[in-house]
């Protein structure tokens, strides 16, 4: 999606997903904003670093830039027909959104993945339950 992130993810102990979350975030902020300092054809630089300062003056973990959002919502997926279902909502949401006609064809998804197709980041695919199959919800 073009303004926020669904992942499905674990960590093995003694990690805890809080402590993946945090690592996540400031390694992909801090790359995003490198590349967009570093790219001399990005024609929006000024204004998303002119906000991204902006934000970071409202946040004091942040003090030159803050990319993403200070919250997110976790949610444990305790069942398999829940992460079925949570995997559904996450591969239809560009439908939803109107950006493409089919999940598959959403570049940044791993729905491709599931049929077969290689994307961008290797995923471990999950064990699916095909009679429940995508809930639009």
């Amino acid at each position: 999606m073009s303004n926020h992130i669904h992942l499905i993810c674990y960590t093995k102990e003694p990690f805890l997903i809080s402590d993946f979350i945090r690592d996540f975030k400031k390694f992909t902020s801090k790359s995003i904003i490198d590349s967009i300092q570093s790219n001399v054809k990005e024609s929006r630089k000024e204004w998303m670093l002119k906000l991204f300062s902006y934000f970071a003056k409202y946040n004091k973990n942040n003090k030159t830039y803050q990319f993403w959002q200070q919250d997110c919502h976790p949610i444990e997926l305790q069942s398999p027909k829940w992460i079925n279902q949570k995997l559904a909502y996450i591969h239809l949401n560009p439908v939803r959104n109107g950006l493409v006609i089919e999940a598959e064809d959403y570049l940044y998804s791993s729905a491709g993945s599931y049929i077969g197709r290689e994307g961008f980041v290797e995923i471990e695919l999950l064990e699916l339950d095909n009679t429940i199959g995508y809930i639009d919800s």
